[in-house]
């Protein structure tokens, strides 16, 4: 062993009585996601480190960017915690590196090495002025910044310093049902509940033909943009055709997205019972559409008692789109294939609905009916990174 992968907690490094389950957690999706590689994992409570074969390097760094509950990451190279040891080893990996001046910063866990972490500095610094031509010492902006973190058995020594993902791993918070239409908010929505730890299954309407098998696809397309932050997602694929016709025959033009937005909800609170979800998530954003201010939000809410989190609520467009792009979604998102909640837009929707006025619409056409008969024709996709392609083709 020469070199690893030197994980570092960050957030999960405040948990107390729960930190083994977040770090049990981690550990077990990391396993997963690189399960087709020759790795070793190793954890404990301040650290995880990944053994891996130098050939695969670049594609695991590919992977381990996206797995949720790692805050940084190093390649460092291992070495016992031996002065000596530590003095070669340093000596023969600065060698592959281009720097003209330098900075060393020892950490010292194990504190019966027998030098002081500021003296150590020291030490190597001596040492590489010593043994290494035309380099010098800046302790403000060095060209190379040498990090030695010694522990019990083992040293680690690295240059770089790369981020993670952040937040918690995927699992440790319980289900939720995403939302999923194919714009731009929703995936990015659905980004942002796992960030937190929150399993996700993903809930689409279309209304064939209203909507076209490419919109159906193009959703699938953003699933497998989103599954490589997780391990598998379940699409469930709600024929939304009977229901939205009923709607725009029987109910005031004006109230139509009113209502077909109160059905939708209707039927995520019985798919997230069928499937154990306990939050709906949405990419809705305070005012970006008639159904989305607050008035619409209230309307719409009471038909559910499941909570519905909105993680893109108090954000704008311009910052939406931004993080389409840094997860890959957006150009996915922007392929002109219309879902249900846009092919039927009214030219003039209400923005500050009546509760009273939408259930007297409601009351137009026997809508239980309707959304039972959905929900036991309902079609699920499994969409698991691992099935037809390896990790590494999907980034």
């Amino acid at each position: 062993m020469d070199r690893v992968i030197l994980i570092k907690y960050g957030e999960l490094s405040t948990k107390k009585a729960n930190r083994n389950f977040f770090i049990n957690t981690l550990y077990n999706n990391i396993k997963e996601k690189l399960n087709v590689f020759a790795i070793k994992i190793y954890k404990d409570r301040a650290r995880m480190t990944i053994q891996f074969r130098d050939e695969d390097l670049d594609k695991i760094k590919k992977i381990v960017d996206r797995i949720f509950g790692i805050h940084k990451y190093h390649i460092a190279y291992v070495v016992n915690s031996n002065v000596d040891e530590i003095k070669k080893k340093l000596l023969e990996v600065v060698k592959l590196e281009k720097f003209i001046t330098f900075k060393i910063e020892t950490k010292r866990s194990d504190k019966s090495f027998p030098i002081h972490s500021q003296d150590f500095n020291k030490v190597l610094g001596g040492l590489l002025l010593k043994n290494v031509n035309n380099v010098s010492v800046d302790v403000h902006n060095p060209d190379l910044w040498i990090k030695v973190e010694i522990r019990e058995k083992e040293t680690y020594i690295y240059f770089n310093n790369y981020d993670g993902a952040g937040g918690y791993p995927v699992g440790t918070q319980s289900k939720g049902m995403l939302m999923l239409s194919g714009g731009i908010d929703s995936p990015v929505a659905g980004y942002l509940a796992m960030k937190r730890g929150v399993v996700i299954e993903a809930v689409y309407f279309e209304a064939i033909p209203h909507t076209s098998l490419e919109a159906r696809e193009k959703v699938i397309s953003l699933c497998k943009k989103l599954v490589t932050y997780t391990n598998f997602i379940n699409l469930h694929i709600v024929n939304f055709t009977p229901i939205q016709e009923e709607i725009y025959k029987k109910c005031p033009e004006d109230y139509c997205i009113t209502i077909m937005r109160r059905m939708m909800y209707r039927i995520m609170e019985k798919i997230a019972n069928k499937y154990k979800g306990n939050i709906i998530i949405n990419g809705e954003s305070i005012g970006q559409v008639a159904s989305q201010t607050l008035t619409s939000m209230k309307v719409i809410n009471s038909v559910t008692n499941v909570p519905v989190i909105r993680p893109l609520a108090c954000l704008d467009k311009l910052e939406i789109i931004d993080l389409a792009r840094k997860i890959d979604t957006y150009e996915t998102s922007i392929l002109p294939y219309e879902d249900c909640c846009t092919v039927f837009v009214p030219k003039h929707p209400a923005i500050n609905p009546k509760l009273e006025k939408a259930i007297d619409a409601e009351s137009k056409f026997n809508y239980e009916e309707l959304i039972e008969l959905t929900i036991e024709n309902l079609n699920t996709i499994k969409i698991d990174s691992s099935e037809s392609k390896k990790f590494e083709d999907l980034l």
